[in-house]
């Protein structure tokens, strides 16, 4: 299955930006240039924009346009850590390494809320900018009952929440977590490190309104091409 078009496009230039074609402070096309450079509609241009954005590979100004960013990727970790976001948590190609129905028992990072013999779909999936170099693996594990036929999914593009929703399942709180591992052997291979490196994990529990979970999820960040940052507004309302 081939990919978005949005997420061709975006690609694209995340692809020339990440190469050096364009440094630092090099303009990019407005919303109406990119309509008439690959004949799409208003919503596909601003999406492009905005998750180059979202990426930390631009900065979009108002009245003044859209810019190539430093070289550094930046994340808002506001909206990294949103529950509520559409589209990939970490933009970028994402690779599928496992997937499976396997007893809770099995997966990584181990599930206390769930009974062992649980049956649960498994998804290990990479994480690669557009150098292909790896960026982060996610691990998620969901109960087989809730989403049967969840394995039937794009799951290169999916998004566990917005899958909930698009299949109503009454998913009702998300809680956070964030903290520093050492890497294992296994996990440094995939992302290219050292063993042993600290890495900072996103931990993610969801659960239902009846207070039963609905997904385990964990991704573990290479270090060293993100940046985290939270901004605030301090202008008096």
């Amino acid at each position: 299955m081939s990919a978005p078009l949005y997420l061709r496009i975006r690609s694209e230039w995340e692809a020339r930006i990440r190469s050096g074609e364009l440094p630092p402070g090099t303009r990019l096309p407005t919303e109406a240039e990119l309509r008439e450079q690959y004949g799409i509609g208003r919503a596909t241009a601003q999406r492009v924009l905005h998750e180059l954005a979202q990426a930390g590979l631009v900065e979009r100004h108002r009245r003044r346009g859209t810019f190539v960013a430093d070289s550094v990727r930046k994340e808002n970790l506001l909206r990294f850590v949103n529950p509520r976001l559409t589209g990939p948590e970490i933009p970028g190609r994402h690779e599928v390494r496992h997937a499976a129905v396997v007893p809770a028992a099995q997966v990584t990072p181990p599930v206390p809320a769930l009974d062992g013999e649980t049956p649960v779909h498994h998804l290990v999936r990479r994480k690669f900018d557009a150098e292909e170099t790896p960026l982060a693996l996610e691990y998620t594990t969901v109960p087989f009952a809730l989403a049967p036929r969840l394995l039937e999914e794009d799951l290169a593009h999916l998004t566990v929440i917005s899958y909930f929703r698009a299949q109503q399942v009454p998913v009702a709180t998300s809680r956070m977590y964030l903290d520093p591992v050492l890497l294992d052997a296994g996990d440094a291979e995939l992302l290219d490190c050292e063993p042993g490196v600290p890495v900072l994990r996103q931990r993610r529990l969801t659960w239902l309104a009846n207070g039963e979970l609905a997904e385990s999820a964990a991704y573990l960040m290479r270090p060293g091409l993100m940046e985290f940052y939270i901004e605030q507004s301090l202008r008096d309302e």
